[in-house]
């Protein structure tokens, strides 16, 4: 379990597949990583298979993680937003955030406006419909609050605002218009849609 505030950027070092999976060098600067544990990388909850002094630990990330995230594009180089797991003693600064990412958002418009900056995603039916004005969403695992909604007829446009210290201590900083985020929407909107289903059906 995660709650959405980045540790630090972390930046890809190799990349390589595996019999369909794909494996990932990535340098962490953790200097007391434990093997097996969880870390969130762009959101996405991966374990520590391998790893040394310097923080350079090793991922492995199963073909299904690949089919449901946009981790196969990243490349030598990239930045990633990574996040160890929460303790039961841990201040919860942002929300409730699993690392289990339920879809692909598209960053649509990015805007800098009195040193923060603005920005839009196209999101699609199935992910929007979570989605409500100042509730919580995680996009490459940075817990965040929506400012304005908006469906439309082939999906959801959301925007929110980020602060100048989210902007420079995430990724955030090197993305482009047009780029795939992940989303994970508050899992107790899903949690709560699940438990009135029967209701809805009467």
């Amino acid at each position: 379990m995660f709650s959405g505030i980045i540790d630090r950027l972390g930046k890809v070092k190799a990349v390589r597949d595996e019999d369909g999976a794909r494996i990932f060098d990535i340098d962490t600067s953790y200097d007391d990583l434990a093997l097996g544990e969880s870390v969130a990388v762009n959101g996405v909850c991966l374990t520590v298979v391998t790893f040394d002094a310097a923080g350079l630990a090793e991922f492995y990330v199963s073909p299904e993680s690949l089919a449901r995230t946009s981790l196969g594009a990243l490349q030598d180089g990239d930045l990633i937003n990574l996040e160890r797991a929460v303790a039961l003693e841990t201040k919860l600064s942002g929300h409730l955030v699993q690392g289990h990412v339920d879809g692909i958002a598209t960053l649509s418009s990015v805007e800098e406006k009195a040193g923060a900056h603005l920005i839009e995603l196209e999101l699609p039916q199935s992910l929007g419909r979570y989605c409500v004005e100042k509730g919580s969403i995680s996009l490459d695992g940075i817990s965040l609050t929506i400012n304005t909604l908006e469906d439309h007829a082939d999906g959801t446009r959301i925007g929110l605002t980020i602060i100048p210290h989210t902007w420079t201590h995430t990724n955030l900083q090197s993305r482009q218009v047009g780029d795939q985020i992940h989303v994970e929407n508050d899992v107790i909107a899903k949690y709560v849609e699940r438990l009135c289903h029967g209701y809805n059906a009467q």
